[in-house]
């Protein structure tokens, strides 16, 4: 049986090689011939190599890696191809390929009537919403079809976008993928997941039954994701993966951030070069639409539009400099006061079990406080609860003003002193106004590492404060609840103390 757990081992291997080869073509917008070309390899070793028919040799890899500037990842996944046994393999045709290739949804099966691909960019946030029309030309019922989800948030610095994805990947959640047949939704199967892509089948099937496309039937299939800012780049590519009719692409920028377009077209047999065609643009309710289409696009044709914000302030955070304080950080995904899940007590990690779920929040919560904290100063130090970013999960992150990182996993205060301390304190879910709160001077919580682990922590000063709060949070409590009676809190207008430290009002 050894055996056939090497067979899998290398055939996991030699997919991710695959996948992570294709994602950085496309990211850098080189089609297989021009890979070829660059590297000095006919565009047949190329082909044969994505379609795990052949596993390239290292000096392909290498070359590959520098001219598609992917930052090492390349030769990271031909030494783990090597070392699960792929290395003898080099060079040589196989009998069977070693990249998965299921069969109920054959590529010549299927043709695009028509795709119209939608990006929106509104509160910090790129919408993807592609629908397409798809007919069965084959012989066989389709069963499944893949789609693929990419990003570079630093184009041309691979490392810098490398580390990014390390330390934040993309995770399902934050997608939140969601697809539909007519009016059916329809399940999905991960494929590859990576820090920075991911492949995706989605089947002809839920939860109530399945429904094939059959030979000469058509269908509209659409699917929708969501990736932050912080996560996302200034480009955004369709590529001609299937025969296709009609290709038709709309982007919807808010005005404010002065967005300029242009766009790109590559394909197998030119080089790179302006859209044949302009980019249309109207203006409507304080927003930019952009529109632009194609008929009968080449196979394997990308387009690519790329942009830049003349406003670049307003561009990073996607919103009005002279929005009210709360709806800016409703912008920057801030979940704002009247919300149910602010008043809800957030549900405990059961630790090490849901490690992997702890982590993925700690992850959302610092990525966050980033984009937040670009936009306002927080001299005092700030902090950040997951209900806060729509999590009720018991996770919060604080920053104190010395820029030291505290992370706090299911946590709960089992002591206080008696004496307190009375200062404005701010929310970034009720932003526009600032409280008077008394708080204890020393408190001990309880909370737990991420693999379970219990840990008691005294915290004094201004950072118990900063940890009562976000606590608080974790219990559905907000500051408005420990304000003195007949005392409330004053507009940001009137609040001088922003940059600066903390006062002292111990009582």
């Amino acid at each position: 049986m050894d055996h056939v757990k090497d067979d899998e081992l290398r055939q996991q291997a030699a997919n991710a090689l695959i996948a992570e080869l294709r994602h950085w073509r496309e990211v850098s917008d080189v089609s297989q011939k021009a890979l070829a070309r660059l590297v000095r390899y006919t565009p047949s070793y190329v082909s044969k190599v994505e379609s795990g028919t052949l596993v390239p040799s290292r000096e392909f890899i290498e070359s590959a890696d520098e001219h598609l500037r992917a930052g090492g990842a390349l030769l990271r996944r031909w030494k783990a191809l090597r070392d699960a046994g792929g290395e003898s393999r080099t060079d040589k045709g196989s009998a069977s390929p070693l990249v998965d290739d299921p069969q109920s949804a054959p590529s010549n099966a299927l043709l695009v009537e028509h795709e119209r691909a939608e990006l929106i960019f509104r509160g910090g946030m790129f919408k993807t919403r592609i629908r397409r029309h798809l007919r069965n030309v084959g012989s066989e019922p389709v069963t499944q079809y893949l789609i693929r989800i990419a990003v570079d948030r630093h184009p041309g610095d691979p490392e810098r976008s490398n580390q990014l994805y390390r330390e934040f990947p993309l995770t399902w959640e934050e997608l939140g993928l969601v697809a539909v047949c007519q009016d059916e939704s329809m399940a999905w199967r991960v494929k590859h997941d990576r820090d920075a892509f991911k492949e995706v089948w989605l089947l002809f099937e839920n939860g109530d039954g399945r429904f094939p496309l059959y030979p000469g039937q058509s269908t509209w299939i659409e699917y929708v994701y969501t990736v932050s800012a912080d996560k996302w780049g200034p480009w955004w590519t369709r590529a001609i993966r299937l025969p296709t009719n009609l290709l038709s692409m709309t982007l919807d920028f808010p005005a404010d951030i002065q967005p300029s377009l242009w766009g790109i077209e590559t394909s197998m047999t030119a080089e790179a070069s302006p859209f044949k065609t302009p980019i249309s643009r109207a203006e409507r309710e304080g927003r930019i639409l952009f529109s632009w289409s194609t008929d009968s696009p080449p196979l394997h044709a990308r387009y690519r539009i790329e942009w830049k914000f003349k406003n670049p302030a307003i561009g990073r955070e996607g919103e009005m400099e002279t929005l009210a304080p709360s709806e800016r950080m409703r912008s920057l995904g801030i979940v704002q006061e009247g919300e149910p899940i602010l008043a809800e007590i957030a549900t405990r990690f059961d630790l090490p079990g849901e490690a992997e779920d702890a982590r993925r929040g700690v992850a959302q919560l610092v990525a966050t406080m980033e984009r937040v904290s670009q936009v306002h100063t927080f001299a005092k130090g700030m902090g950040i609860a997951a209900p806060q970013v729509g999590i009720g999960r018991s996770v919060a992150v604080v920053r104190t003003p010395d820029g030291a990182t505290i992370t706090l996993i299911n946590p709960r205060i089992i002591d206080q002193s008696t004496e307190t301390d009375e200062q404005y304190e701010g929310c970034l879910s009720f932003f526009d106004v600032r409280g008077m709160v008394p708080r204890p001077l020393r408190i001990e919580v309880e909370h737990q590492g991420i693999e379970g682990d219990t840990h008691i922590t005294v915290f004094e000063g201004p950072i118990a404060r900063l940890v009562c709060h976000e606590i608080d949070h974790l219990f559905g409590l907000l500051y408005r609840s420990h304000m003195r009676p007949g005392v409330e809190p004053i507009p940001v207008s009137q609040y001088k103390g922003t940059g600066r430290p903390w006062a002292n009002r111990q009582g």
